[in-house]
């Protein structure tokens, strides 16, 4: 333990004999907590609407151990981060739910070089509210759907992957005029809890959401009827607090915590 006597410290119960003795103790005994601390680091993360509840959860643990940084998290779609970062938006960080953006952005000479990474592969699913009659497995098809909604394909990529397995299943044609756009995933997921639409094709990773759980059903749509939905980040802004974040996405308990909420994990 020491205290702090003109910027200096000295050890509590320490006795001198004089004046001089006193002041060669503060010389002497000067501890490091006595120096002024580093003001935090901010960090500012935009992040695909997706990633929502499992980047809750890693936030939290990254806070946990690395409370010196001021982390803050965005969400919305990945097209409008996208235009928003080359009209030089002050994002440090974008986790993108296509890797493709970052890629352009990269490409545009916008973000650290060579700091592009994939985090994991994301999953469509049918989700429906608790209480309705409608069978998520079979509800694309039901003559009793009158809404369907989706993501803004124009700018959202789980939009375009939930388009692109409508086409590829034959009902595109059937529920196109069914259709309700959500700006983002987490909207379309909205829209449905709401009741202003009657399901809704949404991300895996918000459908398995613990706050969700009994809240509603779903059933996963096979992988083989829509691309891959390749989901990557870039560091915008080159920092020691960004290159943590960014580690710790792609550590032991990012990539649980990525698993635990539907996406398929790269292997190291």
């Amino acid at each position: 333990m020491c205290a702090s006597t003109g910027g200096l410290c000295y050890r509590r119960g320490y006795v001198t004999s004089s004046p001089i003795h006193y002041a060669l103790a503060l010389l002497f005994v000067a501890c490091a907590s006595c120096a002024p601390r580093p003001a935090p680091a901010a960090l500012t993360v935009a992040a695909a609407a997706d990633l929502n509840f499992a980047l809750d959860q890693v936030s939290r643990e990254f806070r946990a151990a690395y409370p010196q940084v001021a982390l803050e998290i965005n969400y919305g779609s990945s097209g409008n981060f996208y235009t928003q970062l080359r009209n030089q938006a002050p994002f440090d960080i974008f986790l993108s739910a296509d890797v493709e953006y970052p890629r352009k952005l990269a490409a545009d000479g916008i973000g650290v070089r060579d700091s592009i990474f994939v985090y994991g592969v994301g999953r469509l699913a049918v989700w429906v509210p608790a209480a309705s009659p409608l069978d998520p497995a079979t509800a694309l098809r039901s003559p009793a759907l009158r809404h369907l909604a989706i993501a803004n394909p124009e700018h959202a990529p789980y939009g375009r992957a939930a388009e692109a397995a409508l086409r590829s299943m034959g009902l595109y044609a059937t529920v196109e005029k069914k259709l309700v756009m959500g700006e983002n995933i987490a909207q379309t997921l909205q829209f449905v809890e709401s009741g202003a639409a009657d399901a809704g094709i949404v991300a895996l990773s918000l459908a398995v959401a613990p706050s969700l759980r009994g809240a509603g059903r779903y059933w996963e749509i096979p992988l083989d009827a829509y691309p891959k939905i390749e989901q990557g980040g870039i560091i915008i802004k080159a920092s020691a607090a960004a290159s943590a974040f960014r580690a710790f996405l792609m550590g032991d308990k990012g990539r649980l915590t990525f698993k635990e909420f539907g996406f398929y994990v790269p292997g190291k």
